[in-house]
């Protein structure tokens, strides 16, 4: 096994704003492992409020190399709970790695993961594409630029109702909002019901994500389904969303990887909760890995390369929304400036 790694600075095509704040470019780490002559990719965009950014992986990557080369590798899941256990403050750095395991395991069986694992990709729902936070002027004219049958867009900022009102004018497209934990219980319960008449599908991570008390309230008042996503980060957290949230939405950077993103879908249905999956503004590499996953999920959102001036990898295409498989093994991709 030998390991390699590139960083990129990916452009946005517009700037990105949610709650949080506003981004140009988005850091991210594409790692490669080669293994008897196959190789396997997979990535981890650094997010800031989670602080790991590219730096910090580059430097565990390097710190514990040997280690990750060393690994007699069989079985990516094995895999997974050898690098969680080497490298335990570090999910991001585990997912690039385990992702670019299960890569290399598709390529040396000549399959794409969803065939492997026995999924029928015509169960895989659309993807949503995402209206960041803007003037009303500019959201209008990004939504009018991508026509598309489900949009998430962006909330939890003063103004908010208004921007879906002015939204909704202009197309009949299903919404899905996303407060980013923008919103107080007292907020969130004034703007749910309006949201609703406005033809909204479900709320994303309304409340701050330590907030369960108040998320107990909005789960028991909502007129509106709730997903749960900074308040879901790792396989952990499922169990505590449940009665708190309808849904979870899995961030494979987040949770480290390919691998536990799997148990937490099996978690959530024994739950009986909505399950989705989300991108972190992956270049194609990120995103291939999730439309394997995709036939297991109710929503998806993987629009990360569509909001990208530029991207590294060839192999994740969409027909309005409907996610086209290629024919290659493994995730599905060709690298393309690796």
């Amino acid at each position: 096994m030998k390991i390699s790694y590139k960083q990129f600075n990916l452009p946005f095509t517009h700037p990105f704003t949610i709650s949080k704040g506003t981004k140009t470019h988005q850091p991210t780490l594409v790692v490669e492992l080669e293994y008897f002559g196959h190789k396997g990719y997979g990535e981890a965009p650094a997010i800031s409020y989670y602080n790991i950014p590219v730096e910090k992986m580059i430097e565990d990557l390097e710190r514990k190399k040997q280690f990750i080369e060393k690994f007699a590798f069989s079985d990516p899941e094995r895999y997974w709970h050898y690098l969680h256990h080497l490298l335990p403050a570090n999910p991001f750095l585990v997912c690039a790695i385990d992702m670019a395991g299960w890569d290399l395991f598709g390529k040396m069986k000549r399959r794409q993961l969803h065939e492997l694992w026995g999924l029928d990709i015509a169960k895989s729902p659309v993807t949503d594409f995402t209206i960041g936070i803007d003037t009303i002027e500019k959201m209008v004219a990004k939504m009018q630029e991508k026509p598309w049958p489900v949009y998430k867009i962006k909330v939890g900022v003063p103004g908010d109702i208004d921007m879906v009102t002015a939204l909704r004018k202009h197309t009949d497209a299903v919404f899905r909002v996303d407060a980013n934990a923008g919103w107080t219980l007292e907020q969130a319960l004034e703007k749910i019901p309006v949201l609703k008449e406005l033809g909204v599908e479900f709320v994303e991570q309304p409340l701050a994500k330590d907030n369960w008390e108040g998320m107990k309230v909005l789960y028991e008042k909502s007129p509106l389904p709730l997903i749960a996503d900074e308040s879901c980060v790792s396989e952990h957290d499922v169990e505590k969303c449940h009665l708190h949230f309808h849904g979870i939405n899995i961030k494979l950077t987040k949770c480290s990887g390919i691998t536990p993103a799997k148990r937490m879908i099996t978690k959530a249905r024994q739950l009986n909760m909505k399950v989705m999956i989300g991108c972190m503004n992956e270049s194609s590499v990120g995103t291939a890995a999730i439309a394997q996953l995709a036939p297991l999920l109710d929503y998806v959102d993987m629009d990360g390369p569509l909001l990208l001036a530029e991207d590294i990898a060839t192999g994740v295409n969409f027909d309005y929304g409907k996610i086209i498989y290629t024919d290659k093994p493994g995730i599905g991709i060709d690298i393309t400036a690796f």
